[in-house]
């Protein structure tokens, strides 16, 4: 009796001990994780990386480092590599059939870094939501939208989803429509706009400025107005113009007029 007691209190100390080792090592482990990424984090090589690349990598960096220190745990406790890999092996096909969605967003997610329909900054509409790309992950990418509301795609979601990326190029065009009463001079009035836009600073000359009589209706005529402007000036240049050749209508005795955006439906960037 006192030789089982002997050989269980042998084990239980062996077993206690591999327990013990295997907590210190999660415990600096984990510590040594969260170093490593901060250092990755303000490291001049991820630095000179674009925003996009980097948070991916990052991302990925951190799981790769979660999954040695997993194994080296078990290794600690004495359980065969070779029985674990069996045991993975054996619940592979019942594991990907689990985690399909999670699979497929991770393979959205490199397809995202090779093709790159955006970048981390850009203003993207996707997968019906509107906002500044702040984040990519190695499974969802996230958005800010301008009224301050943090959304998380699915990178699956967006690699099947259409995406507009309304900061991809270096100017974009400000469409508008005026009308006013069917009586009116039409070269007066096309002018009138013309005139208005080539005198807003933020307005670019080439392509030029364009103002046409686009049809109307028994009572009124309507006039498509087109400018090229920067970018980061959209919505000033949208704005300015609206108010500006609206004053300038009322100046010149135009009657009757109204403004209607044809313009595509997208929130304000702030």
């Amino acid at each position: 009796m006192e030789q089982v007691i002997q050989i269980l209190t042998n084990l239980g100390a062996a077993a206690g001990g591999k327990l013990i080792l295997a907590l210190l090592v999660f415990i600096i482990g984990k510590i040594v994780i969260k170093k490593l990424m901060k250092f990755a984090e303000k490291s001049r090589v991820l630095a000179k990386v674009e925003a996009t690349v980097r948070t991916f990598t990052l991302s990925f960096v951190k799981i790769g480092l979660w999954v040695i220190l997993i194994i080296s745990i078990i290794s600690i406790l004495g359980v065969p590599m070779a029985s674990v890999v069996a045991v993975l092996a054996s619940a592979g096909v019942a594991v990907g059939l689990a985690l399909q969605g999670a699979l497929s967003n991770v393979a959205g997610g490199i397809m995202l870094m090779i093709f790159k329909p955006f970048r981390v900054g850009d203003y993207v509409d996707a997968a019906g939501v509107q906002g500044t790309v702040t984040e990519v992950t190695i499974v969802y990418t996230v958005l800010l939208t301008v009224d301050n509301k943090k959304v998380t795609i699915p990178n699956g979601s967006l690699m099947n989803a259409n995406v507009i990326n309304y900061s991809s190029e270096a100017t974009r065009r400000v469409d508008l429509s005026f009308s006013c009463r069917k009586d009116e001079d039409p070269v007066k009035v096309q002018n009138l706009i013309l005139q208005t836009m080539k005198e807003n600073k933020m307005v670019l000359l080439e392509p030029a400025p364009f103002a046409r009589v686009n049809g109307g209706n028994g009572e009124a005529m309507s006039f498509d107005a087109r400018v090229w402007v920067n970018n980061a000036d959209y919505w000033d240049v949208y704005y300015d113009l609206t108010q500006a050749i609206l004053e300038r209508f009322r100046e010149e005795g135009i009657q009757a007029p109204a403004v209607r955006v044809i313009t595509e439906k997208v929130s304000e960037k702030a």
